[in-house]
């Protein structure tokens, strides 16, 4: 087994272990933990299913075909294992097919997207993602900050784990947004998500 696959694994199973909750203080919240959390604290709104199914029918076709239902449900990946924070944790960043190809190198890779991501990885070039979720530009969010005070990613980008495609689930308006700080007794001043002082 070549050095990088042996790191590669043991970068993954570190990672497990610190967001399985078997790996001490440090570890974020599981997902068992977070579907313990009543709605009134989520900033979802409730949504009727023909509502939820007109959003579904707006995915916007990816330019490759990826199921989170696979990944994060299936296989139990942590969102953290791809999703990883940029230098200043404010961030989560989408992987690079290079990343996907350390597993994709041997699997599934006869399967037409397998091998239309391996061109991405081998070209260095980045796969033209259309984004779900944007917020403005005058809007400041940081990652860092909610993971550190037990938000959970399908608080704010639903429940990925069970999707094949991915669609605008969640409402991220101002109002969504201070209705969730409200909840929390976090803090709703301007200063918190606009950068007044600048």
């Amino acid at each position: 087994m070549k050095t990088w696959r042996v790191v590669s694994l043991m970068i993954f199973v570190i990672l497990w272990l610190q967001f399985s909750g078997r790996g001490g203080a440090a570890a974020l919240p599981s997902s068992a933990q977070a579907s313990k959390i009543p709605l009134a604290q989520s900033t979802s709104t409730t949504v009727s299913a023909p509502a939820q199914t007109a959003r579904q029918a707006l995915a916007p076709l990816q330019p490759i075909p990826f199921s989170h239902k696979q990944h994060a449900g299936t296989l139990n990946m942590p969102c953290q294992y791809c999703h990883t924070t940029s230098r200043s944790g404010d961030a989560v960043l989408i992987p690079p097919a290079t990343f996907c190809m350390q597993c994709h190198q041997t699997i599934d890779t006869t399967n037409p997207d397998i091998q239309k991501l391996a061109a991405y990885a081998k070209s260095n070039t980045p796969i033209p993602w259309i984004r779900i979720y944007e917020l403005p530009s005058f809007v400041t969010f940081s990652h860092r900050t909610h993971l550190l005070h037990g938000a959970t990613c399908q608080e704010c980008h639903g429940p990925v784990a069970e999707r094949t495609q991915l669609y605008k689930e969640n409402d991220i308006s101002m109002a969504s947004c201070v209705a969730c700080h409200t909840v929390k007794n976090a803090s709703t001043g301007c200063n918190t998500c606009h950068s007044l002082n600048q």
